[in-house]
């Protein structure tokens, strides 16, 4: 079945590499914006598809934003569609990344640079808090899942659980709770639907489940995966570099759940601790780069792949630069490649549990538990940005104010997150030339 003529492929197309070079302000502002677009000016999805599909990208490892934008895509345009739709959505901020990651590791010394990144860091434990406000809003309704995000922030914050485990936990209380308190966990008031919802977007044919296909994108995806493996083990080894990029990434990608707020802590144990492919200070830097560029946060693998290549030259000191790029794609195409395939997969499966609260509730404690995560990474970043040199030498208070100022501006202001990045990047600048940073 041909998608519906009311949503012309052209244009779908147009928007998705639109949204790639003006999606700006991390997952939270990307989901707000292709929300606006889609369901409420353009009409082309109606309110409950799009969110049992967020939903749906909540639970899956990887990065919800750009696996919405595939489930999309795919919605309207079928295999094709959902393809294009993921693509252009990383493809721009890959580039820049790339571009800007070269600029910080050759001039990061520079007062310029020093400056901007001075007055970032703040503003993005800023944007983290009201990431935590915003998508809390949006998911928490009733004390019960406030309490299973108290209960996820407890786990992890204060007993070290592991995030996989706070996952299957949260999904079994939704499971237990939506058979138990159904009312708990309803996804949508029942109001909110009409009998004409679900124009012009009905039942396409190709969003029903069929096996043949099924199996065939399992083979696709499994030679996508492993032949670049099997050429980055014969070319570098196991334990090259470029190797062990690509098998940490595919990890990644596979066994963080939550988003891109919730795998950062996962990358920064493995980048910064295990494999030393960057610093700590260097860690927060590319997720100042990733939150001030379009694209999905989680495009800050690019800054790591790019940093830890440069940094290992594997080609030699005079082509550092092809390592540091080669590396920033290849993470990228690992931590991607199963985010297209859990939704090219498991989309028609997850079409047919609509409406039915079984299989809805668990995702719904899900969301939840996410949201007591990004809260524990609110906390991480502000220690080390407020706190950089440890609890002992006292707390740095230009930092402080200028988080407080960034939180005004998008809290109370309600300014862009542009806006309050740029600000805060030029109160840094003006900082460190005025000599009130060393």
């Amino acid at each position: 079945m041909p998608p519906a003529p009311s949503i012309p492929f052209r244009q779908a197309m147009l928007f998705w590499l639109k949204l790639g070079f003006v999606g700006f302000g991390g997952p939270a502002g990307q989901i707000a914006l292709m929300h606006r677009e889609i369901v409420e000016r353009r009409r082309w999805l109606s309110e409950s598809r799009f969110l049992h599909a967020l939903n749906y990208c909540m639970l899956l490892p990887g990065p919800e934003a750009q696996q919405l934008a595939t489930y999309l895509g795919w919605l309207m345009h079928r295999t094709w569609g959902g393809i294009i739709a993921g693509t252009l959505f990383i493809l721009p901020s890959l580039f820049i990344l790339i571009g800007l990651s070269w600029v910080y590791i050759t001039q990061g010394q520079q007062p310029l640079v020093v400056g901007l990144f001075y007055g970032l860091k703040p503003a993005i434990t800023a944007i983290v808090v009201q990431a935590t406000w915003r998508i809390g809003s949006r998911v928490l309704h009733n004390a019960a899942l406030w309490g299973i995000a108290l209960a996820a922030f407890v786990a992890l914050f204060g007993l070290g659980l592991p995030f996989p485990l706070i996952v299957l936990g949260a999904g079994l209380v939704g499971y237990l709770g939506g058979r138990w308190r159904p009312q708990l966990f309803q996804t949508t008031r029942a109001n909110t639907e009409t009998p004409n919802d679900e124009a012009p977007l009905a039942q396409p044919a190709h969003t029903r489940l069929h096996w043949p296909r099924l199996f065939g994108l399992l083979a696709c995806g499994a030679a996508l995966w492993c032949l670049p493996m099997a050429a980055l083990t014969l070319l570098f080894g196991w334990q090259g570099s470029f190797t062990q990029m690509a098998w940490f990434f595919t990890k990644a990608a596979l066994l963080t759940f939550g988003g891109a707020y919730a795998v950062l802590p996962y990358v920064y144990q493995g980048a910064v601790d295990h494999y030393g492919w960057l610093t700590p200070t260097q860690m927060i830097d590319g997720l100042a780069l990733g939150e001030s560029t379009p694209g999905p946060l989680i495009m800050l693998v690019a800054f790591v792949g790019f940093v830890g290549g440069y940094v290992q030259a594997q080609f030699g000191a005079d082509q550092a630069f092809l390592a540091g790029a080669l590396a920033a794609c290849l993470v990228t195409w690992f931590t991607f490649l199963p985010s297209f395939l859990f939704i090219l997969i498991g989309a028609p499966l997850v079409e047919r549990t609509r409406r039915q609260l079984r299989f809805t509730a668990p995702l719904t404690a899900i969301s939840a538990a996410v949201v007591g995560v990004i809260l524990n990474l609110a906390l991480f970043f502000a220690y080390h940005v407020f706190w950089p040199h440890g609890f002992a030498a006292g707390i740095d208070g230009l930092a402080l104010g200028i988080a407080l100022l960034a939180a005004v501006g998008l809290l109370v202001l309600r300014r862009s997150m542009l806006e309050v990045l740029i600000a805060c990047a030029l109160a840094g600048l003006l900082a460190v030339l005025y000599g009130h940073v060393i």
